[in-house]
């Protein structure tokens, strides 16, 4: 349920979104601090996190009115998100694809396609989890700074563009009210063109690679082909099971309790071997967990301030819902970017809620959706998977480009100009 339909916005001082901004500051530059900085974040991103949830949340309960109906409802969107990427991530966790041999450019092309697919079903994160190991062994013995970059680019955020699984700031706008299947019937032709074009990119890419092959490694390649082997099949269920999930009534927590049920089942029925080939663990769910409990809350000024002054700032066509929200959410996670500007737009439509802002201003809609999703593969920090697979390409050997690297090299002269393409074509 929408929460302009619980409660009144509240009109915060400006200042009031200044632990938000703070946050989100935190979590973009830290990981890229000096060694001592960056060792003091990750011993301590969780209690920061929660002393500015605290500091917000405290604010709210003592000076807002209705403060704490507002809190409340914030807390249980946090548990509902927690629940559906926590369990995504727990049974992709179990799911462990084999494969051998050196796969073509078509090969290579058709992969990242379904992973692409896949994303929308099991999320960015999940797909991004099970796919990058078999990914960088299909392509070993050629795997090189692209192979990875477009995998970011596709499976990790372009490809989650069509579902409220796919990535999490769509799951955001379905407790707001967005209805499951609406951005399949708004988006796909958009979402098909700009997937399209960003493969046809990586084929040129991979086919030069693929020619300065020695011939004799390149025949082996063309006449053996891959051969794959799957394991932790009961996850499949599981995955259907939270997919279905989303369906559930929100009534007493049904939804959350099927989806956390899922995960628990996936944790003892994964053989220990399967965890152990995915190198599963708890680390970045917990991390994503602490950072979103703090945006989570400290995001609730911002929210309010823009209900208040939103229409102030002049948004007034889809493409600046698009460019605006995919600049932010090329620095900052997309997730909160996408809350704050669907209520920016939400604001400038007059809309009491999302089913009246679809009603009057669908692209307005489409625009902040796509921009979020889209530009979350301009840099690393964009959107969570993408630090995990550059962790993960890392670890098995692959060359993989730095922060500066990956944008100067990739995202602005390849990426950036067929989202806007696609941008001006379709907004």
């Amino acid at each position: 349920m929408p929460a302009s339909q619980i409660f009144a916005f509240a009109d915060v001082p400006l200042a009031g979104v200044a632990p938000f901004a703070l946050l989100l500051l935190l979590i973009a530059t830290m990981p890229l601090s000096p060694h001592s900085m960056k060792q003091w974040w990750d011993k301590g991103y969780h209690l920061v996190a929660l002393a500015l949830a605290a500091l917000v949340g405290t604010w709210y309960l003592a000076k807002i009115p209705d403060g704490g109906a507002a809190l409340a409802h914030t807390l249980g969107d946090y548990f509902s998100f927690i629940c559906l990427i926590g369990s995504l991530f727990v049974v992709a966790g179990g799911i462990h694809l084999k494969v051998k041999g050196e796969a073509t450019p078509f090969a290579n092309v058709v992969f990242l396609a379904i992973g692409a697919v896949a994303a929308n079903l099991i999320g960015t994160t999940g797909a991004s989890m099970v796919l990058i190991r078999p990914w960088v062994r299909m392509n070993k013995i050629r795997a090189s700074a692209y192979h990875v970059v477009f995998f970011i680019f596709i499976v990790s955020n372009v490809g989650g563009a069509l579902t409220p699984i796919g990535d999490p700031p769509l799951f955001l706008g379905y407790l707001r009210g967005v209805p499951f299947f609406w951005l399949i019937d708004h988006v796909l032709i958009q979402w098909l063109v700009t997937l399209g074009a960003i493969l046809a990119a990586f084929y040129a890419f991979d086919r030069r690679s693929y020619r300065h092959m020695p011939g004799k490694i390149r025949s082996d390649v063309e006449t053996h082909g891959e051969t794959w082997r799957f394991e932790g099949g009961v996850n499949v269920l599981l995955l259907l099971a939270i997919i279905g999930a989303v369906f559930v009534s929100e009534k007493f927590f049904l939804r959350e309790a099927v989806m956390l049920g899922a995960a628990v089942a996936s944790f003892f029925f994964t053989p220990k071997v399967v965890h152990e080939e995915n190198h599963f663990s708890f680390g970045p769910i917990k991390e994503v967990a602490w950072l979103f409990l703090g945006i989570f809350v400290t995001m609730m000024p911002a929210l309010d301030y823009l209900a208040a002054h939103g229409q102030a700032l002049g948004f007034t066509h889809a493409t600046q819902y698009y460019f605006a929200s995919g600049a932010l959410s090329s620095v900052l996670d997309n997730a909160p970017t996408y809350v704050n500007f669907f209520q920016l737009a939400q604001t400038t439509a007059a809309a009491p809620d999302a089913l009246a802002l679809l009603a009057s201003h669908p692209h307005f809609v489409v625009g902040v959706s796509l921009g979020s999703v889209f530009f979350g593969a301009m840099t690393y920090i964009g959107n969570g998977p993408n630090f995990m697979v550059k962790a993960i390409a890392h670890d098995a050997g692959v060359h993989c480009p730095s922060f500066f690297g990956y944008i100067f090299k990739y995202s602005l002269p390849v990426l950036l100009p067929i989202l806007a393409l696609a941008g001006w074509l379709f907004l």
